[in-house]
Parts: structure tokens; C-alpha cells; sequence
């Protein structure tokens, strides 16, 4: 009988393999596994697919998906079957075996290892290097768009008379197919190389011949589509030479072509095309002659022509023929950059004027009351008064304010226009009392109101004069919708709609709940939904909330540059997008662009860099969001807007006669409205963007010269300024504010900029640019050229020279003393009969009061230069008389506090700070100032105490 027992002839186990037990739950796991990471990428797709259909923008999720999909099979397919076929045609072509080598024999054993697996090898070989060369061409969908939807730019360029859409739209296309094919050519002919070696069609140290004439005839083919491509490549490389980016040592970067490119690098382009086409003919030749020679001959005449042709003959003409008289050689090729960057950037019809720098009235008296009819100037810096509008305006620890806040144009009630300073009340998750899924995610959900103040006029006691204020906000603004669910700071999602109640404010009244009424976001209801969303948001607890019920509908993607940027992915977003009350509705404006960097002779420009200034360096949520960082040409094509409410995206042709816009209006149509779909309430808020205007100036610092010999001699160079408000090397920004230029006969809302000489600080120029859409004028630039021949102090000598004035430096120090410290606002520059005005506010926060106030303003006019508590006694004092116009409203502003104690804690705060600041003025006393600061701590401690009292019972049940 046999031994069942495991002996010698019974079944034998086989040490280390697995149980059947384990075998199945290995193989499950994997299952799972797989199951998981395929609903992972079904999750995100669907949760992309929902959100686009909540938006109304499906279109452009499926065009998108459908051209990468059609891309990603057209070209994997290509590239799949072009090395499979010559993997294929190799082993066919394959010689029989005969008398083996050492060579051969040593491959024998690969070629038996391999042979029953040769197919499966074949197709795992194509369809890897058809995923690759499909995932890359997936990545070109807009070329792919652009080339096949592109209009006519009609303007041609000035050396091959070509439009130019053939560079900014085909151009591209053309050099991807190129690039393919060189892949395509490449990876075939080390497939076919290394079958023909495997298979003995290709031998090394074999004796004999070296390559079967069959693999001979195979890859000189291939070769030859190799230098065919070449050819293909010389023949393009002419036309890429007018958006060729280079050095040029007279102007720095440089697009285009120079004399040495018209003279010797497109000659020998030309000539290198001939030479390959002739080397790939004698490639081809092979199939018939069998032998290396003529097309190895060919192909080394190919490479030392390109060494001689392409490198050394244009180094020889640049030393000889341009370096000895470079700005009459270079001359003709700078003035067709001259044009064609002007145009690329719009500044073409900029106006360029001379100004004096000097007043043309000898009577400075005479000038007092010209001042409020040249500008408004504005004294609520809008990048430095958030603090206060936090403190005064926050209400609730869970509301927040931009760091920066924007400027804008609402009527008065008298129905004039006046700048305006205003944020919105946005939700800050960080200031809520106790944070969980549920307060953050379904309670705390939205902020509330616009905050707004007049931006040329502060209080008695240096806080803002509100116009629209408290909570609810009330003012001049009207009746609108006051729920801000989409915002700069909104960053996270919210769940409404639901089951669980959401707070909307707070009172004296205690906490108002609201359920949110609007069809934004996507609907819950769903099962698959929420495991899709509990997925994509890697939080489980989606799936299976009891929060979570009949109408819940989830909120994302809620930042009005975020939402513009997903359902237009082809725009270009600046980094400043502004809240304006529309029609009872607050909306966000975000302005966007279309960009090319395709524009030939056009000089371009990288994007993060030329925006970068001291208020993106701080605060990087103002950073332009740019599909194509280097680019040289851009329009402010369309005016974009978020409802704060519904999340409501609209787009609107801004620029009609963009061709890039045009573009690609016709691969995503429906999804931009025209410009005769604004109504006049928004057009009302629409202004110049930043971004562009910033893009501009760093042009026009170069390209305000329209003469070839000027540009080259470099004597005429400018530079944007640092700001001078602080220490900081970065670039000072632009400013907004209603103001006329010389030749305008009344203000315009405006953004204004100024230039100094490279490498000196005096001011060369003066920028600014009609900002109002409803302007004649819109978009146009002017630019105040001082003269060479004198010197006017720029905006860094003008607060050198403030800091450095005796009276001025001992008011800031007794200002900054104790916990006190000083910061300045906007240096604002006002052309005024010939002569230039600065005005800077300086604000203080004094000790235990964490937030800036209006204490001082600086004025200087041709050299009399005045430190007042107010802009008219500054004026007063520059210009030597009383100003004629109405007094300003001194109303003071109480505390926006519901609490009375606080109300009358912060006005006794108030008393204290200012009975220091009297005590400064008055010897200083400093025995009065320190009871002052005494009492100025008691009094905020306080309130801070009955603050936190009456908190309490409105959070304790969070």
C-alpha cells in the first residue's frame, strides 16, 4: 500500500507555496485592490463631470475629454503600430540559421526563451510605447484646438509675409507632428535594430558580413524617413526664426530675426533642407543598391554642413559684417521689433507726451483749488486698512476681510461718482469657535455683506468713513443679496441645503439660521454620489452622515479665479479679481486673457515675473494664473463675473477683434456671451486690469521709443520703481483713483503708474490709463515724459526726503514710540500744472489698538513739502491759502459693536489714544502720556472681557 502519509511515494507539498486559503484571499485583495484604484479614477472623473453640468459649462469638460481621448488613440495607435510593424517586418526579414557563431549561439538562448512569449512580447512592447506617445499627444489638446479652429489674424509678418495666425495657431501643430515622427522614426529603428541583432539579420563580431542585405534594405529605409524629418525640420526652422527668442547684447531678450538670421542662418536653412533631402534619397537608394557607402557619404556631408553651414558661417558674419557696425546692420530688424511688440501688447497707440516737471504758474496760491479738480486723492490705502476694516467690521471671529482690499466707483447720494474702498465679509473658518466636520463643512458655511468707505476721506479720529457697515450691512448700497458663499477666502466645500441648519449671522438678537435656496453645487441625493465625493475628498464620512439628507448639495471650487480658470481653461486669470454690488446681487469681476507666444518679431515676456510687485510678494493669492508663462502677446479678451450667491459663472466677449478669442470661441462655442449682454450696472464697476496694465508698463519701459537708433543706444531706458512705502526691492504697484491728465477736461477713473532712468531714482515718466469702460477713451495710455536736461524727484527721493525732514522725522518718532509703529500708504503722484503733487497718508498702530489709523498725510509740491493731521491742512499749507471747497464731513464713526459695553469700552480706548497723542504734541508730556497709555489698556481690556462674555452664549452649543 502506498504511504498517504507523505512518504517517499505519496503527494508531496512543495515547500513555500501558499495555501489554497491564502492563494484566494491574495487573489481577492488584488481584486479589491483593483476594483479600488479603478473607482478612485472613475471618482474623479465623475465628480469633474458633475461639477461642469452644475456650472452649465458640460460642454467644455467634453470637448476637452473627447479631444484628449481622440488624441490619445489617433497617435498611441500611430506610434503602437508603426513599432510593432517594424518589430514584425525585422523578425520576417529574419535570415535562416545556419553554421552558428559564438555571437549567434550566446543569442540562441534568448531567442528560445522568448519564442513562446513572442506575441504576448510584441504587444506588450507596442502598447507600452503607444501609452506613452498617447498620454504626450493627450497634453496637446489645445495646439490640436487651435490648429484646427484658428482664424486669420490678418496681419502678416515682415519677412516671409506670412499671416500670422500660421505661427501663433499651425506653427505649433506642425512642430508636435514633427516631433512625433522623429519619436515614431527613433523608437522604430531601435526596435527593428535590435530584432535584426536578436535574429542574426545584424551582426558584430560574427565574421562575414555584418548585415543581411534584407536588414540593410530595412533600416536604410528607416534612416532615410529619419533625414527626411531632418529635412522637414530645416524647412520650418526658417519660419521659426521669426519667433526665435535670443540674447542680443544691445536690447537683452530679443524675438525675431536679426541681420546674421536674414543673412547667414536662413541662406543656410535653405541649404542644409537641399542637402537632406538628397542624403534621404540616397537612404532610399539602398533597396536597390545594397550598400552603405552613398548614404553614409551623404549623411556626413549633412553633419559638416550643419557644423559649417549653420555655425560657423553665421559666427563669421556676425563677428566680421555686424559686430564692426552693429546699430546700422541691426537697425532695420530692431524697427520691425519696435512694431510688431507694440502691437503684440496693445501699446501701439500709446500717447506719448512731453512734460515739464515744473509748475507754469509762478502764484502756487493760484493752484489750491485745481487740485480737487485734477484728482481725488486717495487717503484710504487700500492695501493697508484691512486691519482697521477687520477690527471695526469683523463683528464675529468667523468672518474675515482680504488682506488687500479693492477700490471701485459707487455713486453718492447726491449721485456723483466717488472712489470707493471696499471687502467683503468673508467666512474664516479659522476664527469659529470650535471646529469639527460639522461647523466646518454645514454650519459655518458663508460670510455676509460688503463693507465700503469712502476712500478720500477719514474721520476725526483717523478710521475710515463706512458707507455701507454693521450686520446685516446697511448704507448706501441698497437693498442686495447679502450671503457670500463663493470668495477669495472661501478655499474649502460646504454641505447646505440639507437637513442641518446653517448660521447666517448673529445679533443682538442671537444667532439667525438660514438653509442655503440657491441650485449651485451637486446634489447629494445620490448614493453613488456621495461615495464618489467621499472618495475624491478622502473624507468617509460623506458616504454615510445622517447631515447628509433630501436636497444636500455639496459647494466646491468656490474662488471666483478657480472657477473662472476650470470652465475656461484656455484664459489666462489675473491675479485680482474685485467683489461689485450689480443689480441687488454681489458679483465677483475677474478679468481675464488670451495669450500667444507665437507672435512673430514680438518680444515676449514672463508672465510671474512682470506682474510680480510688493503686494504679490506678500500676498500670493494676487499672482496671475497663466496657462503660458512666457508669452508674447495679450488681450484683455474677456470680462468674466462669479455670483457671491449661486456661484453663477458668466463670460463676456470683451475684445472682439481678438483672433485668439475667436479661436476659441469656435472650439468651446456657447460658452462666451457677447459684449451687448452687460448690462449697464456692471458695466458701471468694469475696469482696466491690473495684470495687463503691469505687463505694459514693464513693456513701455523699453518700448515707448518708436526710432531703431534710440531703442539700441539704450540711452533712453526706464524702470519701474521699488515701492517706497517699504524696504522691500519689489516693484511698486499701480494705483487706481479718479484723476485727469493734462489734456483731459475732467477725472477719469484711472490706473496710474510712474518710471524712473534705469539705475538712477529721479522720474523719467508719468503712466496712466483711462480705466472706465463707459469712458470715450477707454484703454488708452498716456505717458508725462520728463525732460533729460533737468532732474525731478522720483517716488523713492520724495520719501527719502520726507523720512529725512526734521520736523517730519521727530513727529514719526514720537509717533512710533513706546509700542507705536508707523506705515505708510500709497505714494500717490498727481500731475498738476506742469509740476507733479505727491500725497502719502501715514497711519499709525498705536500699542494695544492691532490695527492702522489715518494720523498724518504728507503732501509735497515743487519742493514745499507739508506733514498735517489732514489732507486740505496739507494742501492749505503747500499751496499757502485756505481751499475754497465744502469742509469734509467730520462725523465720527462709533465702533460696530451690538454690545454697549464694548461700544463704550472702545470709545474710552478711543479718549486714551487720543489724550496720548495730545500729550505727545503738548512739550511731549510724558507724564500724561504714560496715564494716557494706562488708561488705554484698562479701557481695551475691557472690552476685550465683555466681548468674550457675550460670546459665550452664542457658541456654546457648537
Amino acid at each position: 500500500m502506498p504511504d498517504r502519509g507523505g512518504g517517499p511515494t505519496g503527494p508531496r507539498i512543495r515547500a513555500g507555496r501558499p495555501s489554497r486559503r491564502v492563494r484566494t484571499l491574495l487573489v481577492t485583495l488584488g481584486v479589491l485592490a483593483a476594483l479600488g484604484m479603478a473607482f478612485t479614477m472613475f471618482a474623479g472623473f465623475w465628480t469633474d463631470w458633475l461639477w461642469y453640468r452644475s456650472v452649465h459649462y458640460s460642454s467644455v469638460f467634453t470637448t476637452t475629454l473627447w479631444t484628449k481621448i481622440g488624441l490619445f488613440f489617433v497617435f498611441g495607435l500611430l506610434m503602437a503600430l508603426a513599432v510593432g510593424f517594424n518589430i514584425w517586418l525585422a523578425h520576417r526579414m529574419r535570415p535562416p540559421l545556419s553554421a552558428m557563431s559564438m555571437e549567434q549561439q550566446s543569442l540562441d538562448r534568448y531567442r528560445m526563451g522568448i519564442a513562446p512569449y513572442k506575441t504576448w512580447l510584441l504587444l506588450a512592447v507596442t502598447a507600452l510605447v503607444g501609452l506613452i506617445a498617447g498620454a504626450s499627444a493627450a497634453g496637446q489638446w489645445r495646439v490640436w484646438l487651435m490648429w484646427v479652429n484658428g482664424v486669420p489674424f490678418h496681419q502678416k509678418d515682415p519677412q516671409f509675409h506670412r499671416d500670422v495666425s500660421f505661427y501663433a495657431f499651425d506653427l505649433p501643430w506642425y512642430r508636435f507632428l514633427l516631433a512625433f515622427g522623429f519619436a515614431t522614426a527613433i523608437l522604430s529603428l531601435i526596435a527593428a535594430a535590435l530584432t535584426h541583432y536578436l535574429y542574426g539579420g545584424l551582426r558584430v563580431t560574427s565574421p562575414g558580413s555584418r548585415a543581411s542585405s534584407a536588414a540593410t534594405g530595412h533600416l536604410s529605409v528607416l534612416l532615410g524617413v529619419f533625414v527626411s524629418l531632418k529635412a522637414v525640420a530645416y524647412w520650418l526652422d526658417r519660419y521659426g526664426l521669426a519667433v526665435k527668442s535670443s540674447d542680443f547684447r544691445a536690447t537683452g531678450n530679443w524675438t525675431g530675426l536679426r541681420y546674421v538670421d536674414a543673412n547667414a542662418y536662413l541662406p543656410a536653412k535653405n541649404i542644409l533642407f537641399f542637402i537632406a533631402v538628397i542624403c534621404a534619397l540616397l537612404f532610399f537608394a539602398t533597396l536597390w543598391r545594397r550598400t552603405w557607402q552613398l548614404p553614409v557619404i551623404g549623411f556626413g556631408l549633412m553633419v559638416l554642413s550643419a557644423v559649417l553651414i549653420g555655425g560657423l558661417y553665421p559666427a563669421i558674419v556676425q563677428k566680421f559684417q555686424v559686430q564692426p557696425n552693429e546699430q546700422a546692420k541691426e537697425a532695420p530688424y530692431v524697427q520691425k521689433n519696435l512694431k510688431a511688440t507694440r502691437e503684440a501688447y496693445g501699446i501701439d497707440h500709446t500717447q506719448v507726451s512731453e512734460y515739464s516737471g515744473r509748475a507754469a504758474t509762478d502764484d502756487k496760491t493760484k493752484l489750491r483749488d485745481q487740485v480737487g479738480q485734477t484728482a481725488s486723492i486717495r487717503i484710504m490705502d487700500p492695501n493697508v486698512v484691512s486691519p482697521t476694516f477687520q477690527q471695526l467690521q469683523q463683528i464675529r471671529n468667523y468672518y474675515g476681510f482680504p488682506t488687500n482690499l479693492d477700490v471701485d466707483r459707487y455713486p453718492t447720494k447726491d449721485g456723483k461718482e466717488q472712489d470707493t474702498v471696499l471687502g467683503l465679509r468673508e467666512l474664516n473658518l479659522g476664527g469659529i469657535p470650535k471646529n469639527n466636520w460639522i461647523n466646518d463643512h454645514f454650519r459655518y458655511t458663508h460670510g455676509y455683506g460688503v463693507v465700503a468707505a469712502k476712500g478720500t476721506e477719514s474721520d476725526d479720529k483717523g478710521r475710515p468713513v463706512f458707507t455701507e457697515k454693521n450686520l446685516p450691512s446697511k448704507g448706501d448700497l441698497g437693498e442686495y443679496q447679502q450671503q457670500v458663499y463663493y470668495g477669495e477666502k472661501t478655499t474649502t466645500y460646504s454641505i447646505v441645503g440639507g437637513p442641518q441648519k446653517e448660521i447666517d449671522y448673529s445679533d443682538d438678537e442671537g444667532e439667525k439660521t438660514t438653509s442655503y435656496q440657491g441650485k449651485s453645487g451637486v446634489n447629494l441625493d445620490s448614493p453613488l454620489n456621495r461615495a464618489a465625493y467621499a472618495v475624491a475628498f478622502n473624507e468617509p464620512q460623506i458616504l454615510y452622515s445622517g447631515a447628509i439628507g433630501d436636497g444636500s448639495r455639496i459647494l466646491y471650487n468656490r474662488t471666483p479665479k478657480d472657477r473662472v480658470e476650470s470652465v475656461a481653461p484656455w484664459l489666462t486669470i489675473d491675479g485680482d479679481a474685485y467683489p461689485a454690488v450689480v443689480d441687488g446681487r454681489i458679483q465677483w469681476i475677474v478679468d481675464a486673457y488670451t495669450t500667444s507666444n507665437g507672435y512673430p518679431y514680438a518680444s515676449r515676456t514672463t508672465l510671474g515675473d512682470t506682474t510680480a510687485d510688493s503686494l504679490t510678494a506678500n500676498n500670493n493669492s494676487r499672482a496671475v494664473v497663466a496657462q503660458q508663462n512666457q508669452v508674447n502677446y495679450i488681450r484683455n479678451s474677456v470680462k468674466a463675473t462669479v455670483d457671491a450667491y449661486t456661484g453663477d459663472v458668466k463670460l463676456y466677449q470683451w475684445d472682439s477683434a481678438d483672433p485668439v478669442l475667436k479661436t476659441w470661441m469656435k472650439a468651446f462655442p456657447d460658452t462666451v456671451k457677447p459684449r451687448s449682454d452687460i448690462s449697464p450696472a456692471l458695466m458701471a464697476h468694469l475696469r482696466y486690469p491690473q495684470d495687463l496694465f503691469k505687463v505694459q508698463r514693464e513693456l513701455l519701459t523699453r518700448y515707448h521709443v518708436t526710432n531703431a537708433q534710440t531703442f539700441l543706444s539704450g540711452s533712453e531706458v526706464w524702470q519701474v520703481p521699488d515701492d517706497p512705502s517699504n524696504d522691500s526691492r519689489d516693484s511698486v504697484p499701480p494705483y487706481y483713483l479718479s484723476m485727469k491728465m493734462p489734456d483731459q477736461k475732467q477725472q477719469v477713473f484711472s490706473l496710474t503708474t510712474t518710471f524712473t532712468p534705469n539705475g538712477r531714482d529721479n522720474l523719467s515718466a508719468f503712466m496712466a490709463v483711462d480705466s472706465d469702460p463707459r469712458a470715450s477713451d477707454y484703454g488708452k495710455i498716456r505717458i508725462l515724459k520728463l525732460p533729460t536736461s533737468t532732474t525731478v524727484d522720483g517716488p523713492k527721493q520724495v520719501q527719502s526726503q520726507f523720512n529725512s525732514e526734521p520736523s517730519i522725522a521727530e513727529t514719526i518718532s514720537l509717533l512710533s514710540r513706546g509700542h507705536s509703529q508707523v506705515e505708510y500708504g500709497n505714494l500717490l503722484t498727481v500731475p498738476l500744472d506742469g509740476g507733479l503733487l505727491y500725497a502719502e497718508p501715514v497711519y499709525v498702530r498705536g500699542g494695544t489698538l492691532k490695527y492702522p489709523l489715518l494720523r498724518k498725510v504728507l503732501v509735497t509740491y515743487e519742493g514745499r513739502t507739508a506733514f498735517e493731521d489732514t489732507l486740505d491742512q496739507a494742501l492749505d499749507k503747500v499751496f499757502g491759502v485756505k481751499g475754497s471747497g465744502p469742509p469734509k464731513s467730520g462725523t465720527t464713526e462709533p465702533p460696530a459693536s451690538t454690545n454697549p459695553t464694548v461700544r463704550q469700552a472702545l470709545q474710552d480706548a478711543q479718549k486714551a489714544y487720543d489724550a496720548g497723542q495730545e500729550a505727545l504734541k503738548s512739550g511731549p508730556d510724558w507724564d500724561a502720556y504714560a496715564k494716557a497709555q494706562k488708561d488705554l489698556q484698562d479701557a481695551l481690556r475691557k472690552a476685550e472681557d465683555a466681548q468674550s462674555a457675550a460670546d459665550k452664549p452664542r457658541t456654546s452649543g457648537d
